[in-house]
């Protein structure tokens, strides 16, 4: 017997479909060292944070249906530049995803560790075309203190609903139901402290590997970006 799929899951599927090949046509822009040196831009702005080795760059790759468009180093934490990419078409851009360094890793020097938390504070804090941030944390360590001390840099504009926030628990085929339960739960339970009435705050289990959850974040940063966009013309 072959079950019908609802009308309402065909338009999901097709919604997620067409996000999908948005996020594919996702192109390197610039590359900077300093905020001084990104370009302004009307353009509504997602960041891609997290520690080294949570899967940050995997997963924008696997986001963007790429395989080399955001690159890890070798050695992680040497990554020191925040990476611009422009998505839709060529010769209208109509949102910009920015690849912000990986922290976290302990061979890192200290002033090199100072310099980039200042780095990625101002930029989390003051970036004006800044509409959304992707926070990747390893389901199975959950939010770390360097990953609670980079939302307190955006906490500000998450509970005015300035900034959507969207984490994402990388890894997750690595986990059991009752450990990803666990892992969701948990999350949720400390996102409940920067959730307002105007904020959008949400946590997903994301898995690069068996690609569970793309869809879905290629859908919602796809209405985010647009939504702003639509909110910037009004």
């Amino acid at each position: 017997m072959t079950n019908e799929i609802p009308e309402a899951d065909l338009a999901q599927a097709f919604t997620e479909k067409q996000a999908l090949a948005w996020t594919h046509t996702a192109r390197f822009l610039t590359t900077a060292s300093q905020l001084v040196h990104l370009p302004a831009t009307e353009l509504p702005e997602i960041a891609f944070v997290g520690r080294s080795n949570a899967g940050k760059s995997t997963a924008i790759n696997t986001l963007a249906q790429q395989k080399r468009l955001a690159f890890a180093s070798k050695t992680p934490g040497r990554t020191q530049h925040i990476n611009l990419f422009e998505l839709g078409p060529k010769d209208a851009a109509d949102a910009l995803f920015a690849d912000l360094p990986g922290y976290g890793y302990a061979a890192v020097n200290k002033s090199a560790k100072l310099r980039w938390q200042k780095v990625m504070a101002d930029y989390l804090e003051v970036r004006r075309s800044l509409s959304g941030v992707v926070l990747m944390v390893d389901s199975r360590l959950g939010l770390t203190d360097l990953d609670k001390q980079l939302l307190e840099f955006v906490a500000a504009r998450v509970a005015t609903g300035e900034i959507k926030l969207l984490v994402l628990l990388t890894k997750s085929d690595k986990l059991n139901r009752k450990e990803a339960d666990a892992a969701l739960r948990s999350t949720t339970e400390f996102l409940a402290g920067l959730t307002t009435e105007t904020s959008d705050v949400a946590v997903t289990l994301f898995s690069a590997l068996k690609k569970s959850g793309v869809g879905d974040v290629a859908l919602a940063l796809h209405e985010w970006t647009h939504a702003a966009a639509a909110a910037a013309e009004a």
